[in-house]
């Protein structure tokens, strides 16, 4: 069985944090673009990406073993529920990434220049 695709909005973010312009991802924020971002920048977006992608195979991990339980397959109840709390764990911290990042970045659209 093939584990499930990632999630449409977790791959609109990976796209834009790996692979966008960094002008586009940043609305232009003085005239950078990926030539010109620092490597301080580079190595946080694919920190961001990285992380994203490992949240989702911990969430596809855990679905599995679902799954796996539920058809009645030799699985050890603790181990699943134990994955499942840590996919949980997992992406609500990434959902506590995302907001303190939107937070900070609606702070930089408010500065007066």
């Amino acid at each position: 069985m093939a584990p499930p695709a990632m999630p449409a909005e977790l791959a609109r973010a990976g796209a834009m944090l790996g692979k966008g312009n960094l002008s586009d991802s940043l609305g232009g924020l003085a005239g950078l673009s990926n030539a010109d971002a620092p490597s301080g920048l580079d190595q946080f977006s694919k920190l961001l990406v990285n992380q994203v992608s490992e949240v989702n195979s911990m969430q596809t991990g855990a679905d599995d073993l679902v799954h796996q339980m539920l058809t009645g397959q030799n699985v050890n109840q603790a181990e699943v529920l134990t994955a499942v709390q840590k996919a949980d764990l997992a992406f609500r911290m990434m959902l506590q990434v995302r907001n303190k990042l939107i937070e900070a970045y609606r702070e930089l659209q408010q500065i007066q220049i």
